[in-house]
């Protein structure tokens, strides 16, 4: 079973790619809005993140297939990860339509919540109103592709990706700014070609999902929720999808913080943020890799081999995070030339950008440990220690560092850095003295065949 194993960069490159395609889709999405107008770049903005929140549902459900099903695969058991592949389906779509139903009928009220002004409400309604499809549609590609990826088929789904974003800018542009006989149909004409972006993504999943997993969803399986498969998958789910919304409540409540600080520290946060998104993929995609790897290791019963791996990509993690962060802080006031002229901002943002290094090192901890952790069912301890780390140091620490002690945004990135340490360390704890080992030996009995 190890020999025909891939090895972790076979899987961790094609994710890379995937992420900095995301990136940089969205940066390509907010320039194309931008070039309407700045009223319109601020509706597309504040849309698409009310979009990407009701999308965090589909993470309930989303953090939990990948996991059981390697599981599944690790111990031989194709006919189990089948189900829960059929059952991610399902799920998917009940998610996906209530969120879908959301946007649609609650763009109003959602972008009220937001404070939004009455010159971007305008144009922001319609355009989240327009959305609501693409979710349902993102809800169904994201889970086929965990389950591609949990069949090692990773470059399969970068192969889907790719296709996607190219066909979405590629129909965004008339769409949007019209051609030939097609009228200018401005963020309604973007929200258009996503959705018909993601159906072609929807295609050619089901194509692959029969030519190479051999797979095939029949009508019921389309809204059917089995019990039995998905209590598999909600037990590493919920906790996660708990981690997750709660590390966005405490950012939310930092974002705060920075908005007392005045519109110049507004900015030169959303600077910084954005150029810190190119460093987090290179961690983010290793610690998405060893999550599919030590799914499958424990699934063979291997965990010797599985803490060898997560110890020798930690490792390597840490250097690629560390120079990258680096290299960034290092060309950081020419990074931050293409997004302003002003030099306080800049003098500003470099100094963050060298503060970031300290941060993505922790985050590096995090999220290659917990990823670790969550492949052998161990996802109840980290989402305890992590949540009350969030809350006191991450957005507590925001308010005192930031407000209290007068270090502006310099204090807000020492309060990330140290709940990135403390998160990390704690897991890396957790994971050296061999925690997780019971919860990996009852997954593996789990999947163990009856009579064995």
């Amino acid at each position: 079973m190890a020999a025909s194993r891939p090895h972790i960069f076979t899987l961790a490159w094609p994710l890379l790619v995937e992420l900095v395609l995301t990136v940089a889709v969205g940066v390509a999405g907010t320039s194309l809005a931008a070039h309407m107008s700045d009223v319109a770049g601020a509706g597309f903005a504040i849309a698409m993140q009310i979009s990407v929140t009701l999308f965090l549902l589909f993470r309930i459900v989303g953090s939990g297939i990948g996991v059981v099903i390697t599981q599944s695969l690790g111990a031989g058991q194709r006919s189990a990860a089948r189900r829960v592949a059929l059952a991610s389906l399902g799920a998917s779509s009940w998610i996906g339509a209530f969120g879908a139903l959301a946007a649609l009928l609650g763009a109003r009220q959602l972008l009220s919540l937001l404070q939004t002004p009455a010159d971007v409400m305008v144009l922001a309604v319609p355009f989240l109103m327009a959305l609501a499809p693409s979710i349902l549609f993102d809800a169904w590609n994201a889970s086929m592709a965990a389950v591609m990826r949990a069949h090692l088929r990773t470059r399969d789904t970068l192969l889907v990706l790719v296709a996607m974003h190219v066909s979405h800018l590629a129909m965004a542009l008339p769409l949007m700014f019209g051609f030939g006989p097609l009228p200018a149909l401005g963020l309604p004409g973007y929200a258009l070609a996503l959705t018909l972006s993601r159906a072609l993504g929807l295609a050619l999943h089901l194509v692959l999902w029969r030519r190479h997993l051999d797979i095939r969803a029949a009508w019921p399986d389309w809204w059917q929720l089995p019990r039995r498969e998905l209590a598999q998958v909600l037990h590493i789910g919920v906790p996660a999808a708990a981690e997750n919304i709660a590390w966005r409540l405490s950012f939310m409540a930092s974002m705060a913080v920075a908005g007392l600080l005045g519109a110049q520290a507004l900015a030169t946060q959303a600077y910084v943020q954005q150029i810190g998104n190119v460093v987090v993929v290179f961690s983010l995609a290793t610690a998405f890799a060893v999550e599919i790897m030590v799914g499958h290791m424990v699934g063979a019963g291997e965990l010797g081999a599985a803490h060898r791996l997560v110890r020798s990509s930690l490792a390597r993690g840490l250097l690629i995070s560390g120079v990258v962060s680096s290299l960034v802080a290092l060309a950081g006031s020419y990074l931050l030339a293409g997004f302003t002229s002003d030099p306080d901002i800049i003098a500003h943002g470099v100094v963050l950008l060298w503060l970031g290094v300290l941060v993505e090192l922790g985050r590096t901890f995090n999220l290659v440990v917990i990823n670790a952790l969550r492949a052998t069912g161990d996802v109840r301890f980290p989402v305890m220690a992590g949540a009350a780390s969030m809350a006191i140091v991450l957005a507590g620490g925001s308010w005192v560092l930031g407000i209290w002690c007068g270090l502006g945004l310099k204090g807000l990135y020492l309060a990330y850095a140290a709940d990135e340490w403390i998160r990390g360390l704690i897991m890396w704890r957790r994971w050296s003295v061999q925690a997780w080992v019971p919860h990996a030996r009852a997954a593996r009995r789990r999947l163990r065949p009856k009579g064995m």
